[in-house]
């Protein structure tokens, strides 16, 4: 029995809920089992044990079901500004179990004959006031509990998003001033002028069109598709150029989705997460898609080559993505990764706070 109580205790109560019971139980029941049996509660040692332990088994029975109430009170108001709906909720429900457990709790006193308590209103109404009032004290303590606890997990959520936000804000400026990818697309301009003039004059215009982009990027939180279809035509031209057959981007967007939004830079941060992960050559090339499904998202897709080095700060700008759209909206990024392929779904946004590059 004891042990049948203590894993009943252990599953169903938080540790604020056993302190918080563990501190009203030895003035409960002293007070009660003195309503219950009398003052022979206090000098017989036999009444004094089986009172009490009596009335601890069905005190945690009681709160058991009223921890199960609890719970269901609170995820059917779970909002902070439902505070008040929760907590008169909770005093209904709480009021209406204890009334129950009351009564049957003095009746169960009344079948054993030592105890000598009779089921009777003059029994039954202190005991019903006392646990009224206890009652009315653990739905206050809780709910005020309850709500800081969901004040407090906001307003951290908040402080993450914000410096995910942060974080995606600082990786577009790097990306902006990003020498590496400057030299990188220098060097191939410096191959092409001597090979292919029109190429290289090709080149020129695209590598303006992509700083004029990145240059902007932080300008907007959310541009519409077709400025970033129009940003990963110049960039993926650039990337064409450099790696030839080892890298194929392909997009193939339904017109009907170019006014949708999405973060700055979503596409881009998915090539490169692409890139950094994935070994390209001739024989193996890294082959990326771009496009819109039928319920009116971005699909990124490419085909699985792992490098044996993971880069894990590509995989934090992806982190990065996800928590911006989580603070921009309630729509969340959606990543697969199977044997042979990484997709990445990016939800179309509402056409507000949308800006042009």
């Amino acid at each position: 029995m004891v042990q049948a109580l203590y894993q009943l205790v252990a599953r169903n109560f938080s540790k604020w809920e056993l302190r918080y019971h563990a501190l009203f139980i030895p003035v409960l029941i002293p007070i009660c089992n003195y309503y219950l049996i009398g003052l022979d509660y206090f000098t017989d040692l036999g009444l004094f044990i089986g009172g009490t332990v009596l009335l601890i088994i069905l005190y945690v029975l009681t709160t058991w079901l009223i921890a199960k109430a609890v719970r269901w009170a609170i995820s059917y108001y779970p909002a902070v500004e439902q505070s008040t709906q929760r907590t008169l909720t909770l005093l209904v429900v709480l009021s209406t179990l204890s009334a129950g457990a009351v009564l049957f709790d003095v009746f169960v006193y009344s079948l054993i004959p030592a105890f000598g308590t009779k089921f009777t209103w003059v029994r039954i109404r202190p005991i019903l006031i006392l646990t009224l009032l206890f009652d009315f004290a653990f739905c206050t303590v809780l709910s005020l509990s309850y709500a800081y606890q969901q004040w407090h997990n906001d307003q951290t959520a908040n402080e993450h998003l914000r410096a995910a936000t942060y974080q995606h804000q600082l990786d577009a400026l790097k990306m902006q001033i990003n020498p590496h990818f400057l030299f990188n697309s220098l060097t191939s301009l410096s191959s092409l002028i001597g090979e292919n003039k029109q190429l290289a004059s090709q080149f020129v215009d695209e590598l303006s069109k992509v700083y004029r982009y990145l240059l902007q990027a932080n300008t907007h939180e959310l541009v519409s598709l077709q400025t970033e279809v129009n940003f990963m035509t110049s960039y993926s031209s650039l990337l064409q150029t450099r790696y030839g057959s080892s890298l194929s981007i392909t997009q193939n967007v339904d017109p009907a989705y170019l006014e949708g939004s999405l973060p700055t830079l979503s596409l881009q941060t998915l090539i490169d997460n692409a890139m950094k992960h994935n070994v390209m050559s001739p024989g193996k090339p890294l082959m990326i898609s771009i496009r819109t499904t039928s319920d009116g998202a971005v699909l990124v897709e490419n085909n699985l080559q792992r490098k044996v080095v993971k880069v894990e700060t590509m995989q934090a700008n992806l982190e990065n993505l996800t928590a911006k759209y989580r603070r921009l909206s309630n729509a969340e990024v959606q990543v697969e990764e199977t044997d042979t392929h990484f997709k990445v779904l990016l939800p179309l946004l509402s056409n507000q706070r949308v800006g042009e590059g």
